[in-house]
């Protein structure tokens, strides 16, 4: 089969994708618990192995691996899950759809294509990762967190007029209101008909999501003397956290990053809005000087 040297390049590309996906399934196989999971990984890195070879027949070459992605995805496999690494990366394997569907005159090629798509039908069958599971205590927290504290930190700026003072009211309310909402998710989980969360791992996770975003939000008032410098910079970590919440959020869902990024920064920064006037205004009808 003649190639040209455009192709060639691309097949070579796709041909190290294959062996470095292979390796990377093999070791995220490896660090599975779940047997279902275990065995489904280890049968796509045999597949990925596959891909390669039947790559290596048009290519002529042989091809090693990118260690440097293997240990990439590996550690991101153990910090962020498998659930969102493997997601991340089949998504960088539809590009070589289209060239595969260019040889038309070659069905070992051609049925490339049609493994990626039954890669990904697997692996979404597959998944039964604990923290995926409990994705819906942890954006309860982090929402909530993100809408009331937005909004508290705001009214305080106004109402205040003091950093540390802001830092102390909003960290002891912030604390008080993770425990809150934290006891109200264990109830939730408790006394739901179906069984398929542990209450006191809601409760956790729901908890630690919200405590985590409110000392992220607290910090700027404890290190900024200027509050309006302070309450800029806490409007910018809330939006760093909606991003890199909604992006892995997305990712692992399959679900759109730019709608659920613009409906959560819409609402927290709507409440921060009206929870800076109603600070403004109940400080000039109380007429309280801080």
């Amino acid at each position: 089969m003649k190639t040209s040297a455009c192709v060639l390049k691309d097949l070579l590309r796709f041909q190290k994708n294959e062996i470095t996906e292979s390796v990377v399934y093999s070791r995220l196989a490896s660090i599975e618990k779940n047997p279902d999971n275990k065995r489904v990984l280890a049968l796509i890195s045999k597949e990925e192995g596959l891909h390669y070879q039947i790559l290596k027949k048009h290519t002529g070459k042989e091809v090693k691996a990118d260690f440097r992605k293997v240990f990439v995805y590996y550690w991101m496999a153990r910090i962020l899950g498998v659930t969102f690494t493997i997601k991340l990366m089949e998504s960088d394997e539809k590009s070589a759809q289209t060239t595969y569907n260019a040889y038309q005159e070659h069905d070992d090629i051609l049925r490339l294509a049609d493994d990626e798509k039954v890669h990904e039908e697997k692996l979404i069958a597959m998944i039964n990762e604990e923290r995926l599971s409990y994705m819906g205590s942890i954006v309860l927290g982090l929402n909530d967190a993100l809408v009331e504290f937005t909004g508290a930190l705001a009214g305080f700026t106004l109402a205040l007029n003091d950093a540390k003072l802001i830092a102390l009211t909003g960290s002891i309310t912030g604390i008080a209101a993770a425990l809150s909402m934290a006891s109200s998710e264990y109830l939730s989980t408790k006394t739901a008909e179906t069984k398929e969360k542990h209450p006191v791992k809601a409760a956790v996770y729901t908890g630690i999501a919200y405590l985590i975003t409110v000392i992220s939000l607290v910090s700027p008032f404890m290190w900024i003397s200027n509050v309006l410098v302070a309450l800029a910079a806490m409007l910018c970590i809330a939006t760093i956290i909606i991003a890199l919440f909604n992006y892995y959020y997305a990712v692992a869902r399959g679900e759109s990053f730019r709608s659920r990024f613009t409906e959560m920064a819409i609402l927290s920064f709507s409440v921060a809005g009206v929870s800076f006037l109603i600070g403004y205004l109940l400080k000039m009808f109380i007429g309280v000087e801080v």
